[in-house]
């Protein structure tokens, strides 16, 4: 079976005004509007330069006086034309008499940019979209491109309820990747390990994610918060799994609220908010995390503390341990210090544990939490970019890198003490493989059973004690961890 149709919503505007998408942002004379050279610039670093999007686009934004209308629209250009590249290539492929390697990168880019909102946007007529384009092309230029420009983008203008994708029962991999934008190699992972389930599993991390946050203990309760932030984001209600998390809705921006400058919040996922629910930290633990920027689990292991414990903050990059700090004073938190290390190398050196009596060496914290740096493969729905930029090599490479960091944070758990591994993908040999790895050459840690861990993740839990979070079941993003406890 056959799939028709490109456009996954209803109700599109195709003719007239573009309503308030555009605002201000159009110039004067024959240039392109501001918002969409800034977004299409955005995609050239990253297309290019292998550039971070969300670092790129807030750099740009930082950077403008745009209106908030055109900022919205630079955001929505980037995010999703990346989002529905996979998608957005075959339309092209079907509108181009030659390969999409063979163009120049910025008329691909503009192209891609374009089609998106051809196919996606429900308030931008199809003749601003091209004329858009070929504005673009020419302002940073490529005159001799925008014949090309102009009559492929009218052509997928005109065939746009016409084009057809592979269907999922005939072609299923050619379905995730042609229908909903998953590369070859992600969809053939996913068919294997998900099989009827993959499909929902890319459509959800083709959806923008909801705004969740976390609540400051030490500024107000979760109920008190959630009556006041009501106002200003009506569809507020507490988070299913997360023991202090609030989910907003998927409008407003929280992190502009003066309630997030004055330290009532942290902006967090429900399902990273569960790792350090499962991490079982207590009153007077002293605590370490060793891949710690920007500091979100940082700073929520010291709200669980209440400045009745430490916890000490790990980064290789100084740099980037001003955050964690930077976080921590915003939310009036105490008992954080950090530390620039590697910690793929001995931690067996780490101050804190003066005068504690401990029968092995390094046996120092209570609690280790290891995050470790992955894939991101379980985030695609806030970095849609990382899917293009992941290599089929990659997650066994980065398996060996948290194994290390893994290996390296045991050695400073104290007898009895636990270590929660965690990682926000959902590729097992980042995640299962490397645990199993650990505990067969360490038989003095344990994993945890559901039995042993908070009663709230069960829904999570399986059957072995492993957390698992998905977007297509949990509206949350892809999240692995797992409990590992030192045998005394």
């Amino acid at each position: 079976m056959t799939e028709r149709r490109t456009r996954p919503g209803a109700g599109r505007a195709r003719n007239g005004n573009e309503g308030g998408h555009e605002g201000s942002a159009r110039r004067r004379g024959s240039g392109p509007t501001v918002a969409r050279l800034a977004a299409l610039r955005v995609l050239e670093r990253v297309e290019r330069a292998r550039a971070y999007a969300d670092i790129a686009l807030h750099h740009t934004l930082a950077q403008s006086n745009m209106a908030g209308a055109d900022r919205r629209l630079t955001t929505d250009l980037v995010y999703g034309t990346l989002r529905w590249r996979g998608r957005i290539d075959f339309i092209l492929a079907g509108a181009l008499a030659r390969k999409l390697d063979t163009l120049e990168p910025l008329v691909l880019t503009t192209l891609r940019m374009g089609a998106y909102q051809i196919h996606f946007s429900d308030r931008i007529p199809d003749t601003a979209a091209v004329d858009e384009a070929v504005r673009c092309v020419r302002a940073l230029g490529a005159e001799r491109a925008t014949g090309l420009v102009n009559a492929t983008l009218r052509r997928i203008a005109r065939e746009r309820e016409t084009v057809v994708f592979p269907g999922w029962a005939d072609d299923p991999l050619g379905h995730l990747e042609h229908a909903l934008s998953v590369p070859r190699w992600i969809a053939e992972r996913w068919f294997a390990d998900y099989g009827e389930a993959a499909p929902e599993l890319a459509k959800a991390n083709n959806r923008p994610p909801p705004h969740t946050i976390r609540v400051n203990p030490q500024r107000n309760s979760p109920d008190e918060l959630l009556a006041r932030i009501r106002a200003d984001f009506p569809d507020a209600r507490p988070c299913t799994l997360a023991s202090r998390g609030i989910v907003l809705g998927r409008s407003g921006d929280a992190g502009r609220d003066p309630l997030f400058r004055d330290g009532h919040y942290t902006v967090q996922d429900e399902a990273s908010q569960t790792v350090v629910d499962l991490l079982g930290v207590e009153p007077h633990h002293r605590v370490l995390d060793v891949c710690a920027a920007p500091g979100t689990k940082t700073t929520a292991i010291a709200e669980q503390l209440s400045e009745l414990g430490s916890v000490l903050a790990l980064d290789r990059h100084a740099g980037r341990l001003g955050l964690v700090a930077q976080a921590a004073r915003r939310l009036g938190l105490r008992g954080v210090s950090t530390l620039a290390r590697d910690s793929t190398l001995s931690l067996e050196d780490l101050p804190g544990a003066a005068g504690e009596s401990a029968p092995t060496q390094g046996a120092r914290f209570h609690r280790v939490l290891v995050d470790a740096p992955c894939s991101g493969l379980g985030a695609l729905r806030r970095n849609p970019d990382a899917r293009w930029r992941v290599r089929p090599v990659d997650p066994a490479k980065l398996g060996t890198v948290q194994l290390t960091l893994l290996e390296r944070a045991a050695q400073v758990v104290s007898p009895g003490g636990s270590l929660v591994y965690s990682t926000c993908t959902v590729l097992s040999e980042e995640n299962e493989d490397v645990v199993e790895g650990f505990l067969d050459a360490h038989p003095d840690f344990r994993l945890l059973a559901p039995e042993f861990l908070p009663p709230a993740l069960a829904p999570v839990l399986d059957e072995k004690g492993f957390m698992r979070c998905y977007p297509h079941i949990n509206d949350s993003d892809g999240f692995f961890a797992a409990r590992l406890e030192r045998k005394n």
